[in-house]
């Protein structure tokens, strides 16, 4: 009897404000809960709990018996009170992770919070969020595709994240400004679970390198320390913008990607398969997914401007192997594009039109008067 009533109990706590989600990822239908720390979990984040035992015992709401004490400690803790605890000097810039997120972004958030207490006291926070940062990161070279070893250091004093070829080398190989990079995990495309996708704007034209660390944590703290630094650039370059106005712009994911077919501006030409990235207005296609360099770019604008995308091909068309095609209308030409699938060709069309119905910023307009629209 008192098994039962403990489950029914548990049940109606999962009712209350805070408990419906995740305590960690936000996802919905918590099923586990950390009897000790006293939060309401998702499966996934579940399995990152039981790997730290020392800080988190794991039961099942549905399937496991539960002691009147356990739901006693629930009910007087529960997910908005160890947000409260556990978040309480979460810094504005540091990622706060999703269920849609990769496992190394989830799991060091979890650890963070309760194994290490890093948003508990300031203190802990030093390897993130101290201005300066320099370590050694696998990167993926661009010519043989090998990852080798590289020297990176990150100055907000200079604004900038720069590499070096060798580790006693004096000249950095690339120096890469803050106000124009983007960090973003990519442990699928880059086949490593701790991989992240570093991009950015050099004359205009995108680069993109690749890298990873074996140690989760160091590779969480380059990403959020790459966070830190472009918060404090945008808080001195926007004086009057809030934490809720800026954190948007630290690091985004992209909107879209994978294959698709493309022919050339005069529609002649066979139909050739492409990486494409929507990255905001910018649709970059790639020959190879980790490709540095973009084959070109698109500027995608908005419907107020005669941007339009239509569902399928002109009737002329002819070389596209794959069936399912998509128009995209720019005020100067049509965009013309093939999917090997129509769950495919639906997704890209609604991300396209995402884009085009959200009305163009100012600093947009710029970038589509300076768009060079590459073959």
């Amino acid at each position: 009897m008192a098994i039962e009533r403990n489950k029914r109990a548990l049940r109606d706590l999962l009712l209350e404000g805070g408990n419906e989600r995740c305590a960690d990822c936000g996802g919905s239908d918590p099923e586990w809960a950390s009897c000790n720390l006293g939060v309401f979990i998702c499966l996934n984040c579940s399995g990152i709990h039981r790997n730290i035992p020392q800080v988190s015992k794991v039961k099942s709401i549905h399937l496991e018996d539960w002691e009147d004490a356990q739901v006693e400690f629930m009910a007087s803790h529960g997910n908005n009170e160890a947000k409260a605890k556990y978040e309480s000097k979460l810094p504005p810039f540091y990622y706060r992770p999703t269920f849609m997120d990769c496992q190394v972004l989830r799991e060091q958030w979890i650890r963070a919070k309760y194994e290490r207490k890093e948003f508990m006291y300031v203190a802990k926070q030093e390897p993130y969020s101290a201005g300066y940062r320099e370590g050694f990161l696998w990167k993926r070279g661009r010519d043989n595709g090998q990852f080798l070893s590289r020297k990176f250091i990150l100055t907000e004093r200079e604004g900038v994240l720069k590499y070096f070829n060798k580790h006693d080398a004096k000249d950095p190989k690339a120096v890469i400004r803050l106000n124009q990079i983007n960090a973003s995990f990519q442990p699928a495309k880059i086949g490593n679970p701790n991989g992240l996708q570093v991009t950015y704007l050099k004359d205009n034209s995108t680069r993109n390198i690749f890298v990873y660390h074996e140690d989760g944590k160091e590779v969480v703290d380059w990403f959020n320390a790459i966070r830190a630094a472009r918060f404090h650039y945008l808080q001195v370059a926007f004086p009057g913008a809030s934490d809720a106005d800026l954190v948007p712009k630290l690091t985004r994911n992209y909107a879209k990607e994978g294959h698709m077919e493309k022919t050339g501006p005069k529609h002649t030409e066979g139909f050739k398969k492409r990486w494409f990235t929507l990255d905001e207005r910018r649709l970059l296609y790639f020959k190879d997914p980790l490709d540095a360099f973009a084959r070109g770019e698109v500027f995608i604008g908005s419907k107020e401007n005669n941007y339009s995308v239509l569902d399928g091909l002109p009737l002329s068309t002819q070389g596209n192997h794959w069936q399912y095609g998509i128009t995209i209308v720019t005020p100067d030409r049509k965009f013309l594009f093939a999917c090997e699938t129509e769950r495919e060709q639906q997704q890209w069309i609604e991300a396209f039109q995402k884009v085009i119905d959200r009305p163009m910023l100012p600093q947009e307009y710029a970038v589509e008067a300076h768009f060079k629209h590459k073959p």
